[in-house]
């Protein structure tokens, strides 16, 4: 081999392995790092693309065909009907509210009416294992929980309206109903005809039609729903094909999966580090042996090539325990959301997704790790002997441009190609860069600021100060580490307290006991009497409820029709679909006018409407202007009257659109009421009379649905906290590479200290001093990076309210503050250990 050859990579290697410690000492904080971001990476990964594989391979199962129709208050007719039979078979089916009796025993129900051929994809699983289709006639197939309710089992008789059915079996299984939405009821499924024969279905009854349709060809599903709409633009179709089956648990996949995936670049990011302060600790620790093979010849690209196979084994290793990790955490994970979404429980190995996580694992590592890797490479060996007094600086940052330049644009490409939404990837490493460089700019600030701070008379203090801007101080890289570490605890706690909050704010503990749908409007003084007899100081309101299309909206002569909207615009949503409308005198409760007036008691003018403020400005919608609804296949049309903000937060009745008596009051519709029983007043005895009253209407029990809510509110809370968590735990880790990256020169600080006299008492309370006035500066700034952080994840993550507690935020970062001030106090124990003579001998 001749002189300046590089030393070949099998001996490199050599060399490697024997200077390699078989538990990797010295770089098991790169091995911490690396395991917890690649392991929440690929867990996160692995779970989104099992559920997405789910999602995707049962669309028809969970839909229960290729394309369903929903309308309200009506049957499709037969133009509709006739041009969905053109594509396939068709499955009619009804879904509406209605009381279930049996005995004494009384429970509100979600009644799923089905076609003989239903369902069109899978089947329905009984408890036994029997597999059935559509319960006979007469009978019914109940879920557990209303069994339990009533109880009943096989064999019972229920009442629902009034119809008797016979129980046929208990629900173990249904194919779609992950597609059916959130539950205001247990399920009961009943022949078609039933809602009818019990009286369920007379004219201004609330139900919705859902019709499904099943290819006979080959047909692509967003084809045949673009066409239906464009023939039925104004009949307040609501449509879903089988790559929609689940629109819902589609977008909370999709959001709660790039959230998590931010946390897991996050916690790679914060991880990264203490990598480089993992690496640097460590080859400061094989400074002598650098500098001993550049003396016996090695160049420096043999010192990169050992080095480099060193630190990237320990990388490999680390980021393939935290992909065996993530994969093995995702069966529990799953487990955890199995009622919730549809997700194979057994081990789950999606390729793409782990080769993603160790693609960005591995280039944060080459990231972080090549800087120190590069400085000690370069250095002449009698400036590696002389690092104790004239450290390694930074002044050979140009030669790791190339590294650090290519790891960051794998980073960047990793984060565009397979997300969801690039564009906030992009802005998320952005942000992680601009953070990472205001902390590092802050620490230079620090350094120069304390060199001309007055001296303090304390010795120790005095010291601390020095210590900030002293030749080889780490204070740079222990303000990164300290304000990533202090903003990561704060970010939890304000995370926390506002998930709690916005729970006990939209999940109120106090609502009404009861709402009641369709009660006939020549019966509403009864109802009011029976209820007034049974529950002695109950409140009720009564409301007029039907359902309807927008269809235009605009100046008069000149609207726009909503089925020529090429996308409806961004936070309009009442205009797809039928939604609730109303009538009334009064301006109802919680609203307040913000635009126009109210129209006077027993108003006889021209039709008038009153529009959800929300709903005004998304779609531009002004007072003055003409609104065009379809109801029940009619078009009618209202002048904008004024527009309301609504409190969207009270569990009463909340309309987007409220219209002038005059304007609906013919069209055939029935009252709904809600019931506030006096506190502690039973509710058994009030269900029991409005059914044997009003077997027709139907009952909703307030108390099960407010704790149905606060049960999947708490799920996604108890998600986000862990996945902070690890946040946290990376924070954590880089405080500890931080304090492991300066042992080495803390050591030899001590020792000269405690030869010149010191006590052990006095380098402590130095090494306290240090910590302490760094943290205490770093605080306010980790509050705000904390709480900048947390408002983003709420506010625009999730769209709830900023609702933070500030004294536990501040009694959260308080504790951050003493943990660092607990870590410093190990290190400095561990540094006083050293024996100054063995110390001195390795100058």
């Amino acid at each position: 081999m001749t002189p300046n050859a590089a030393l070949p990579w099998a001996a490199a290697w050599r060399i490697a392995r024997r200077d390699l410690n078989r538990r990797f000492r010295g770089l098991r904080l790169l091995l911490v790092c690396l395991f917890l971001g690649v392991g929440a990476l690929a867990a996160i990964g692995s779970l989104t693309a099992a559920i997405d594989n789910q999602l995707s391979a049962q669309g028809q199962t969970l839909l229960g065909g290729d394309l369903e129709v929903e309308v309200w208050q009506r049957p499709l007719n037969g133009d509709e009907t006739a041009f969905l039979q053109r594509f396939g078979t068709l499955s009619p089916g009804l879904r509406l509210q209605a009381m279930a009796s049996s005995g004494d025993a009384t429970i509100p129900v979600e009644l799923k009416a089905v076609a003989p051929n239903w369902p069109l994809y899978g089947a329905l699983l009984l408890d036994g294992g029997h597999r059935v289709g559509a319960p006979p006639p007469g009978q019914a197939w109940i879920a557990p929980g209303a069994a339990e309710r009533l109880g009943i089992g096989p064999g019972a008789t229920l009442r629902i309206g009034t119809a008797i059915v016979r129980v046929g079996g208990i629900i173990a299984e249904e194919p779609d109903r992950l597609s059916e939405g959130f539950q205001l009821g247990q399920t009961v499924i009943v022949p078609l005809d039933l809602p009818a024969a019990a009286g369920l279905t007379a004219p201004g009854a609330l139900y919705e039609t859902k019709t499904r349709v099943r290819f006979d060809q080959p047909a692509n599903p967003q084809e045949v729903e673009e066409a239906l709409l464009a023939r039925f633009p104004e009949a307040g179709l609501d449509t879903r094909t089988r790559d929609r089956a689940s629109p819902g648990a589609e977008r909370f996949v999709g959001s709660m999966g790039e959230f998590l995936s931010l946390v897991g670049l996050a916690a790679l990011v914060i991880a990264g580090i203490g990598i480089g302060g993992g690496v640097s600790a460590y080859l400061e620790g094989r400074r002598a042996g650098i500098a001993t093979l550049k003396i016996l010849g090695a160049t420096s690209a043999d010192i990169a090539r050992i080095y480099t196979l060193q630190i990237g084994a320990a990388a490999l290793a680390g980021a393939a325990a935290g992909l065996l990790a993530g994969v093995l955490v995702t069966p529990l994970l799953a487990r955890a959301l199995g009622a919730l979404l549809p997700v194979d429980t057994g081990v789950v190995l999606a390729p793409l997704a782990l080769l993603r996580a160790a693609g960005f694992g591995m280039l944060v590592a080459l990231v972080f790790a090549a800087p120190p890797l590069i400085a000690a490479r370069d250095f002449p060996a009698m400036a590696l002997m002389r690092a104790r007094i004239d450290p390694l600086g930074g002044s050979r940052w140009r030669a790791a441009l190339r590294p650090v330049g290519l790891g960051l644009l794998g980073v960047v490409a990793l984060a565009v190609l397979g997300s969801r939404q690039p564009l906030l990837n992009l802005m998320f490493l952005a942000g992680a860069a601009a953070l990472l460089a205001l902390l590092a700019g802050l620490g230079l600030l620090i350094r120069r600021i304390a060199a001309r701070l007055p001296r303090p008379r304390d010795p120790i203090l005095r010291a601390g100060l020095a210590n900030l801007y002293r030749p080889g101080s780490a204070t740079t890289s222990l303000v990164t580490a300290l304000g990533f570490g202090l903003a990561a605890f704060v970010l939890l706690a304000a995370v926390q307290t506002s998930l709690d909050a916005n729970i006990r704010r939209s999940v109120p503990e106090r609502a009404p006991d009861y709402f009641v749908l369709d009660i006939p409007r020549d019966r509403v003084a009864q109802f009011r009497g029976t209820v007034a007899a049974t529950a002695p100081g109950a409140t009720i309101e009564t409301v007029p409820t039907m359902r309807g299309a927008i269809l235009a909206y605009g100046p008069k002569g000149n609207q726009t029709r909503v089925a020529d909207l090429e996308q409806i615009p961004e936070g309009a949503w009442a205009l797809t679909g039928e939604r609730g409308l109303t009538y009334a005198d009064r301006l109802p409760a919680g609203n307040v006018l913000t635009e126009g007036k109210w129209w006077p008691a027993n108003y006889q003018g021209e039709p008038l409407v009153s529009v959800d403020a929300d709903l005004a400005d998304a779609a531009g919608m002004e007072v003055g202007d003409m609104l065009t609804i379809g109801l029940l296949g009619v078009e009618r049309q209202a002048r904008i009257a004024s527009i309301r903000r609504i409190d969207w937060e009270s569990l009463g009745f909340n309309y987007v659109l409220v219209f002038s008596p005059n304007t609906l009051s013919d069209a055939p519709h029935n009252i709904a009421a809600t019931v506030d029983l006096p506190e502690g007043a039973a509710t058994g005895p009030l269900l029991r009379q409005m059914v044997r009253s009003f077997p027709t209407s139907s009952v909703i029990e307030v108390g099960p649905l407010l704790t149905q809510a606060r049960e999947i509110l708490s799920q996604v809370s108890l998600a986000i906290l862990a996945a902070a968590g690890v946040a946290v735990l990376a924070g954590i880790a880089v405080l500890l590479g931080a304090i492991a990256a300066a042992r080495a020169q803390r050591t030899y600080d001590s020792v000269i200290l405690r030869v010149l006299g010191a006590s052990g008492r006095q380098v402590l309370a130095l090494q306290l001093a240090e910590f302490g006035l760094l943290a205490s500066l770093l605080a306010l700034v980790a509050l705000v990076l904390g709480s900048a952080l947390a408002w983003i994840v709420i506010v625009w993550q999730f769209e709830f309210d900023w609702l933070p507690d500030w004294p536990r935020v501040l009694l959260t970062l308080a504790a951050g503050l003493a943990l660092v001030l607990l870590f410093a106090l190990g290190s400095s124990l561990q540094v006083l250990r050293a024996r100054p003579a063995q110390t001195l001998r390795t100058l």
